[in-house]
């Protein structure tokens, strides 16, 4: 499958290489007509006769012509090239045009606390962005993003929105508390994604020894959002009584990105919370602390996936990302409206109002050489940094991006990975322990959870009081012997992934079935009689 992508990946800047040389469609005397009210970024088919290779989009001077590698199609849907077997629209001239509803007007055309369908139609404002189709176009659902939806957070306001429950800023670079950046810790959370497992455990142990401790006294922590399939849960109770916080990360983890943009709030239930269910029970997790989600593939799911959140006691998500800027971001309430754009994630990002924090992923700044290099898009997950190679390319990342957060406004500095990423290289796992290290020989930066910078956020506390930050201590100094030493290794099996035995490695006691997504107890399905 890599293979395959990359040499796809190669087809691709093949056909763009290909694509620049082209002239401009001339002489079409419909091109005018063609991109009257279309994105100048949509590609679209002049005709679907043909090899399904060729498309064009509008530019100032006329129609551009792109034509995909030979053996590629393009696909109007996903507005890429890719095999010509998994492409089935190349019946298609462009992508299916949603109705807009009529929301700008000069004069108004409905009664008041109604909104105008495309149609004409006049609906009920509160019915718009529901989820559910009221007019009869359906217009009422097609402009629901942060800026479009008539029934969005509103701007912040910060007379309102305060502190312990509330924080906003107009363009969220604002310290809590107002205090002076000299006297703000600078907090780094340092999370991974995914299964915790034999292929991990050891890399986990490495960066946190227990050795290591703030200029508080306490060990370093981190945030492990959690997988459930392969995950060991004796490993994941033992991550928990060490003071790192358990976060959930789905149970199915499906790679079907659409699953969890369009999820329902049903989907994002069974996912979420039957995650936590499951941690908690065969992780033995029962002080009611799993309280954070990272959407898989980072694609939020919009209002359904925060209103769930909300429903079920979660604290916060830690999805949205923020594009690389001059000042970092602070995580935010998302009780007002979200202080950045929409960045990437499908842009489903929440509209409306949520009781939820939002531990927003501040973008890095990947340059090689930041006083030389040319601009470069941000990264949000370290290994996705793609031109990191080495390990003295990863120590540079690592101090020019600390140095960006610690010189303006101190906002926390995530380093969010992937096991699989650290281990790939031992110089990457030897800079991050080394950066570790340096960082703690200051008595201004903490390595903290996300639960641990929200409870700071909620009660700012200068540097110097730091020592006495009582919700800190918790856990301070964990010192004994993991729950267990041989955890049950449960070989089991569910008739919702036929075919696959699965081993379940817990120090409770062994299910009747392999928890899924319809049984995440593993005691058996419900049947009514």
């Amino acid at each position: 499958m890599a293979t395959k992508t990359f040499w796809l990946c190669c087809f691709l800047l093949l056909g763009i290489a290909f694509a620049q040389d082209e002239d401009a469609v001339e002489g079409d005397p419909s091109a005018e007509e063609l991109c009257e009210n279309r994105p100048a970024d949509e590609y679209f088919r002049l005709s679907t006769e043909g090899d399904c290779r060729d498309v064009v989009r509008c530019t100032k001077s006329g129609l551009k012509q792109i034509t995909c590698p030979s053996g590629l199609a393009f696909d109007i849907d996903k507005q890429t090239c890719d095999w010509k077997g998994k492409v089935s629209n190349c019946d298609k001239l462009e992508k299916p045009r949603k109705i807009l509803p009529i929301l700008k007007t000069d004069e108004p055309v409905c009664p008041e606390g109604k909104l105008s369908c495309g149609n004409g139609e006049c609906v009920d404002k509160e019915l718009f962005c529901n989820g559910k189709p009221d007019c009869k176009d359906e217009s009422d659902e097609n402009a629901c993003s942060v800026d479009e939806d008539p029934n969005r957070a509103p701007d912040c306001d910060t007379t309102q929105c305060i502190l312990p429950d509330c924080f906003c800023s107009a363009d969220g670079t604002r310290i809590p508390g107002n205090l002076e950046p000299g006297n703000v810790p600078q907090m780094i959370t340092i999370s991974f994604n995914g299964a915790v497992n034999v292929d991990n455990i050891d890399l986990y142990e490495d960066i946190f020894n227990g050795l290591r401790v703030n200029p508080n006294g306490c060990q370093t922590r981190g945030t492990f959002f959690v997988s459930h399939k392969y995950t060991n849960y004796s490993a994941v109770q033992d991550l928990h009584r060490k003071g790192h916080e358990i976060s959930v990360f789905s149970l199915t983890h499906k790679d079907d990105p659409q699953y969890w943009t369009q999820g329902s709030y049903d989907d994002w239930l069974a996912e979420m919370a039957g995650a936590r269910l499951i941690m908690e029970r065969f992780g033995n997790i029962s002080d009611g602390s799993i309280i954070g989600v990272r959407a898989p593939y980072l694609r939020v799911g919009g209002n359904k996936q925060f209103e769930m959140m909300s429903d079920q006691f979660f604290v916060y998500d830690a999805s949205i990302t923020a594009s690389l800027g001059r000042v970092p971001i602070w995580p935010y309430t998302l009780y007002f409206r979200m202080p950045h754009k929409c960045n990437g994630n499908a842009h489903n990002c929440p509209s409306r109002s949520h009781p939820v924090w939002e531990m927003v992923m501040n973008e890095l700044d990947r340059r090689d050489d930041p006083t030389f290099d040319e601009s470069l898009p941000g990264c949000h997950m370290v290994d996705s940094c793609s031109n990191i190679q080495t390990g003295e390319q990863f120590a540079r990342l690592l101090r020019h991006n600390f140095n960006r957060h610690f010189n303006s406004n101190r906002a926390p500095l995530g380093l969010h990975f992937h096991a699989s990423w650290l281990k790939s290289k031992k110089e990457f796992r030897e800079e991050l322990i080394k950066f570790i290290e340096e960082m703690l020989s200051r008595n201004d930066v903490y390595f903290v959870t996300m639960l641990q910078v929200i409870q700071w956020m909620q009660n700012p506390t200068e540097l110097n009081g730091l020592r006495d930050f009582q919700d800190w201590k918790e856990k301070c100094d964990v010192k004994g012997q993991p729950y267990c030493s041989l955890p049950n290794a449960c070989a089991l099996t569910t008739r919702e992934l036929p075919g696959e035995t699965l081993r379940l490695f817990t120090c409770m006691e062994c299910p009747n079935n392999y928890p899924w997504i319809l049984d995440p107890t593993g005691d058996g399905f419900s049947v009514r009689k």
